[in-house]
């Protein structure tokens, strides 16, 4: 396989007016991977978007595509998207909606993984329900990653996916999310013309789900934007889709699934019982609604919270609603504050939160290694296995060890332990990715000192490790030493490294330290809660150390 292949990137659009639409472009012009095509479908625009992708295509002709259907007519977004992939030439297919953003790693980040993952026909991650585009900080709040279902970073075979979507305990990759080998587009036929607008995706995804094994990766690379003038807003400002009720459109999807799982002759019970319990509010439409009669109190609650009637409350119960809706910081008085849930001594999972999602402490070394992934180049050496070092050092590394302290993983290059490895080379290692392990080493002086000398002269070693945190009950609980703090790794590390190249960071508050103590997950919080350092709380410390040039 080529090791820079090419992927079509497919933008469709239909009057997209003009600062969405160049913003949408511009993520995909600053992409790190720079091998790509851009293909801008044009759906029948009648305003300046089609002046907007003519423009574009004549300043990057090598790069950038502009496509319309004959006499430039509008034939709906799956139309306009087969159109699109009907003139790729990419080996890989990626999607971008015309008012949405890519991070700039996104196709480096994901063209990697399908690298490495030769079984993986498609490839996606938690599309990142953008509110705050806006600039408005309490629109903030409502940010949040979409639901994954699945351990991060696995391959999921099928149909699993699709049982997780109709049973709702995972909602479909958003579009901009995903990375597709061409030929898997090709073998499912594309996306389904009878769609023209909503639940186009949701019909292309469960062809891909039933079809091939999917990679449901940990990071989030895409921005889809959520504004009055999405095909989700407009369809429910026409009647025609309403979140908490039965609806035409679900409808007609769950009429052609079945359709379609009965002509590709699907006999799994369990994608069979899911769809029939998704078809269910269309049978009992009666029931239905009166299960969701909590959903549209709450609704109708924060509506009041906007509006003057919340002025016949109480000064103290007005200020409490009004806080809670606006995110707002509320203090209660004492012998009011509510332990909830979170009232009991035992944890809610042991799991450190691997059973529920990303865990919190993990959410915070990933983000650490993302920020430095430039480090993680040529030769590098890795504890345990080499993930982290595929994940994120992709082809910037040209040898990858892997070091274990005991004999019997297949995975491991070299056999030591790093406090007393003689038989580690000096000199050796470009890049250490050395995460969550420093506490279960009982003489870290002596460790550090190897970490030194096995780096190269301007070798960098990326390394976490635990402040606040349980204790694990599995095979690694009676090697558990040490916790740690900034000031103690600063200390630690100063006798080893010079100071001016030592770089420590700590993450965590004291939400995000009292979730990972009760095993929540990293999804259960919002974005801007994990992000919120406290020094007070420490979670999780981070050390990037690098060997001088010229040994001092």
């Amino acid at each position: 396989m080529n090791s820079k292949p090419l992927v079509s990137a497919i933008t469709i659009f239909l009057n997209a007016g003009e600062e969405f639409f160049k913003e949408a472009i511009e993520s995909i012009l600053v992409q790190t991977y720079e091998h790509w095509e851009l293909l801008l479908v044009d759906d029948g625009s009648t305003d300046i978007s089609t002046t907007i992708a003519k423009r574009y295509a004549e300043k990057y002709p090598e790069k950038v595509r502009y496509l319309e259907h004959e006499n430039h007519e509008n034939r709906g977004m799956s139309a306009s998207r087969n159109l699109g992939i009907q003139n790729a030439r990419g080996e890989y297919i990626a999607l971008l909606d015309a008012d949405d953003i890519w991070l700039p790693q996104k196709l480096e980040k994901q063209v990697a993984i399908l690298g490495i993952q030769p079984e993986a026909a498609m490839v996606y991650s938690s599309t990142w329900m953008w509110f705050s585009w806006t600039g408005n900080p309490e629109d903030a709040q409502y940010d949040r990653g979409r639901t994954l279902g699945v351990q991060p970073d696995t391959l999921v075979k099928p149909p699993k996916l699709l049982t997780l979507f109709l049973e709702d305990k995972a909602e479909t990759p958003g579009t901009c999310s995903v990375l597709m080998r061409r030929e898997l587009v090709k073998d499912v036929g594309g996306f389904e013309e009878s769609f023209r607008g909503m639940f186009e995706d949701q019909a292309f995804f469960a062809k891909v789900c039933l079809k091939a094994p999917v990679y449901v990766e940990s990071g989030s690379w895409d921005r889809y934007r959520q504004h009055s003038d999405g095909s989700c807003y407009v369809a429910e400002a026409k009647g025609e889709y309403h979140p908490l009720k039965p609806n035409p459109a679900n409808l007609t999807f769950l009429n052609w699934l079945q359709k379609y799982l009965s002509e590709q002759g699907v006999k799994d019970t369990k994608v069979w019982s899911a769809f029939q319990q998704a078809l269910w509010p269309y049978q009992h439409p009666l029931l239905y609604q009166l299960s969701t009669h909590y959903k549209y109190k709450m609704k109708m609650l924060k509506k009041l919270v906007k509006s003057s009637a919340l002025q016949i409350l109480p000064a103290p119960i007005r200020h409490k609603v009004q806080a809670q809706w606006r995110g707002s910081k509320y203090c209660p008085p004492v012998g009011e504050v509510n332990f909830g849930n979170l009232r009991r001594v035992t944890p809610l999972s042991r799991q450190f939160g691997f059973d529920r999602g990303l865990p919190v402490d993990r959410y915070y070394v990933e983000n650490f290694l993302a920020c430095n992934s430039a480090d993680i180049q040529g030769r590098a050496l890795e504890i345990g296995d080499n993930s982290y070092t595929k994940q994120f050092g992709g082809d910037r590394v040209s040898k990858s060890d892997v070091l274990h302290v005991v004999e019997g993983n297949p995975d491991a290059t070299i056999v030591g332990d790093l406090s007393d490895a003689d038989q580690i080379p000096s000199d050796a290692f470009d890049c250490l990715v050395l995460t969550q392990t420093i506490h279960l080493i009982y003489d870290v002086k002596a460790a550090l000192q190897t970490i030194y000398r096995i780096l190269k002269p301007g070798g960098v070693a990326l390394i976490t490790f635990p402040g606040i945190t349980q204790i694990s009950h599995d095979e690694w609980k009676d090697y558990w030493y040490w916790s740690f703090t900034q000031l103690s790794a600063h200390r630690l590390f100063e006798e080893v490294f010079p100071k001016e190249n030592i770089r420590i960071e700590t993450y965590g508050n004291v939400l995000t330290a009292n979730s990972f103590l009760q095993g929540l997950a990293a999804c259960e919080l919002r974005k801007e809660e994990l992000e919120y350092r406290d020094p007070s709380y420490q979670v999780i410390i981070s050390v990037r150390a690098v060997k001088p040039e010229i040994k001092p």
